[in-house]
């Protein structure tokens, strides 16, 4: 890493995303929990909730870009996160006074959900504008490592609070740190952006959509990420519902179980890069979604053999594999894209957390019909079909990082595109 001294204006952001996504994780685990064991969901409502609660991937995404574009991009962040504070802090109101649904849960879950997307969208292209290039990796990689602080103890903080205080505190706390991201973002001087011309939004996306499906190794990738999120939220939808009445956990217990995920992507970025450096880089990209299958296989096990331990362990390989196929797709993925086109295949590439409603609608449906173990045995088969698709690609055959992407017209003619765009191309993301 270059050890670039890191702006202040940089810190601030930092410690803005770390409040954010902690606020995050720690609503991630309320809603469901308090859905759950405190108003009686069973297994189809749980998963319509998890559907609200993702949706916002794939209807918000594309307008929070187009803001993105065209609005100061701390303001649209400081504003999506009061917009967050206000509806965990409807939830808190609801959950005191004994007025909360799971229909109002989903409905202001849906809400804060938004917020993360616009946050998720403008935050990494907010960091170009606050770092110079030579310290863009250092601060990317910070970026990275407190979202996985955040998914390691947001659960299990949000868990314990439920269980061991009520739904309130855990809304309040959640509510706080959303209300300290938004002032650390209101302190940062964003640089202004010069004005570019525009073009039609429809015409750049379909731009950049034809070369990612068309690229013979950006393909399997898209595609295989569609696979996982849809398996991925299918098992995350269907777990709280059957880790209370088949494992016999409570709100801590599940909170804990939840936050080995998060430390799993933890220990997963921490060695990241020693794995990169030791491995064929093919390599480093198969191993995400074995691993994701693999933690699916784990936490099918329980299903004779009931056992947090066990349930707990598959979800942290859930967190270690993962984690390292988002650092090497998105690695191979700025390496191939030419600099005109990264921002538009990188939105497609999140984008593909779209097909999270439909893992969470699975569940709804599967659970509601047969249970939430037969939620977790489909996960299985479609964990293994994410890993069929990578794995018979030429993407688990490079030995190393290809050298460089073809060049592309726009970045000879318009310099407004090329230098924004070649800042942003670093091994890392948010």
């Amino acid at each position: 890493m270059p050890s670039t001294p890191l702006p202040r204006a940089f810190t601030r952001l930092a410690a803005a995303n770390l409040a954010a996504q902690s606020a995050e994780q720690i609503a991630l685990a309320a809603i469901p929990i308090v859905a759950v064991l405190g108003l009686g969901a069973r297994e189809g409502e749980a998963g319509l909730l998890q559907t609200a609660l993702t949706l916002p991937f794939l209807v918000a995404a594309i307008p929070a870009g187009l803001l993105a574009d065209r609005l100061p991009r701390r303001g649209l962040m400081a504003g999506a996160e009061l917009v967050r504070a206000a509806a965990l802090a409807t939830i808190l109101v609801l959950a005191a006074s004994g007025q909360a649904s799971w229909p109002l849960l989903a409905g202001l879950g849906f809400l804060s959900a938004c917020g993360t997307v616009v946050f998720s969208v403008a935050g990494p292209a907010l960091v170009p504008a606050l770092v110079p290039p030579a310290g863009l990796a250092a601060a990317n990689a910070r970026i990275e490592l407190a979202r996985t602080v955040a998914f390691a103890g947001g659960p299990a903080l949000g868990g314990a609070l439920v269980g061991g205080t009520g739904a309130a505190p855990a809304f309040g706390v959640a509510v706080a740190l959303s209300l300290t991201a938004a002032l650390a973002l209101i302190g940062i001087a964003e640089p202004p952006r010069p004005a570019v011309p525009r073009r039609h939004p429809g015409r750049e996306i379909r731009e950049g959509a034809a070369f990612a499906l068309r690229h013979p190794l950006l393909r399997p990738v898209l595609a295989t990420q569609v696979v996982f999120n849809t398996a991925f939220f299918l098992l995350l939808a269907a777990f709280v519902p059957y880790a209370a009445r088949h494992l016999t956990l409570d709100a801590t217990g599940i909170g804990v179980v939840l936050g080995l995920y998060g430390f799993g992507m933890m220990v997963g970025a921490l060695l990241a890069p020693s794995i990169l450096g030791r491995l064929r880089f093919g390599h480093v990209v198969g191993i995400g979604p074995l691993a994701g299958l693999a933690a699916s296989a784990t936490v099918a096990l329980t299903i004779p053999l009931p056992s947090a331990g066990i349930a707990g362990f598959g979800l942290f390989l859930l967190g270690v594999g993962p984690i390292l196929w988002v650092i090497s797709t998105t690695t191979l993925r700025q390496a191939v894209t030419p600099a005109a086109l990264l921002g538009r295949v990188s939105g497609l590439a999140v984008m593909t957390q779209g097909a999270r409603p439909l893992g969470a609608a699975l569940a709804a449906l599967v659970g509601g019909l047969a249970g939430a173990e037969a939620c977790l045995v489909l996960a299985v088969g479609i964990f293994a079909l994410q890993a069929l698709l990578i794995w018979t690609s030429p993407a688990v055959r490079l030995a190393r990082l290809p050298a460089g992407p073809p060049h592309h017209p726009e970045e000879s003619s318009s310099p407004s595109s090329r230098s924004p765009s070649s800042t942003s191309r670093q091994p890392c993301r948010m």
